[in-house]
């Protein structure tokens, strides 16, 4: 069996055993999104919590299978609750995503994503602008301190990402995921570049966040790297599946839900994608 077919193989173990465990996948995530956020993962056989208190994300931290960051629409609680989770996930070796939406846009935001250097999470998603601002604010390879994020657009390519994304996996020791219209998802050794989607990903609100927090629920069944591309493949496929069936990204949005739910094991494994050793 070559290293693709194993991966395949992890892949469809990943997205069976979520079905059957049904993992609490807790999530600290953008109040504009937190609906797709919550959705999608049900979607894919995990369970949902959304949390904004500092005791309430601990309690999730310490039972759930794994943990959603998302900086997005920072409230004044946050400045206490983020630091505060990503030191429990840390501490009892609890698997995390860090979404570093709007990285380098205020102070707070700044603040509290230099602290989540040495609590290394487990999977970053971002935009490839996200993915270089944040290995800039961490002094690591491939970053920048000059932020080309727009709001929550990137304005770099997926592939202008690639050596920062590999400096982040190799220093958290987990994944990267850096998405555009080709996904790149990396653990500092090997890449995948994972293909479908659909244009309405970016007429539509949530997207890329509810794709953290799909990649938390695999977190909680597989390691880093296979969690992070089984997220990936599944939103590839379900994105191309959608766009086929609608016409505008109302409808869209809808039937998107509808095809993550649908997906079979095999059929996420199959999903376009190419692999290349660091």
């Amino acid at each position: 069996m070559g290293i693709k077919q194993e991966i395949q193989s992890e892949i469809i173990q990943a997205v069976e055993t979520v079905k059957q465990i049904n993992p609490m996948a807790g999530s600290i995530t953008n109040s504009v999104t937190i609906n797709l956020v919550a959705n999608a993962q049900l979607a894919v056989g995990g369970s949902a919590a959304m949390v904004y208190l500092p005791d309430e994300a601990e309690f999730l931290a310490k039972t759930g299978g794994a943990t959603y960051v998302n900086v997005g629409t920072l409230l004044p609680i946050y400045e206490k609750t983020l630091p505060h989770v990503a030191k429990v996930l840390h501490e009892a070796g609890k698997p995390w995503v860090l979404d570093p939406v709007a990285v380098g846009i205020g102070s707070l935001r700044t603040q509290l994503l230099k602290q989540f250097k040495v609590f290394k999470p487990t999977i970053i998603r971002g935009n490839a602008s996200e993915i270089i601002a944040l290995a800039g604010l961490w002094e690591l390879d491939g970053g920048t301190d000059e932020s080309n994020v727009r709001g929550v657009d990137s304005t770099d390519s997926v592939h202008a990402a690639k050596k920062a994304a590999i400096a982040l996996a190799k220093w958290t020791g987990g994944a990267v995921a850096v998405s555009g219209e080709t996904d790149l998802i990396t653990d500092g050794s090997i890449i995948a570049i994972s293909y479908g989607g659909s244009y309405f990903m970016e007429k539509i609100t949530g997207a890329g966040c509810s794709l953290g927090g799909v990649a938390a629920v695999y977190a909680a069944a597989a390691n880093p790297f296979i969690a992070a591309l089984t997220a990936s493949a599944v939103y590839n496929l379900a994105g191309k599946r959608a766009e086929l069936k609608v016409d505008g990204p109302g409808s869209f949005q809808v039937q998107f839900l509808d095809e993550l739910y649908k997906a079979t094991a095999e059929e996420i494994a199959n999903n376009p994608f190419d692999l290349e050793e660091v």
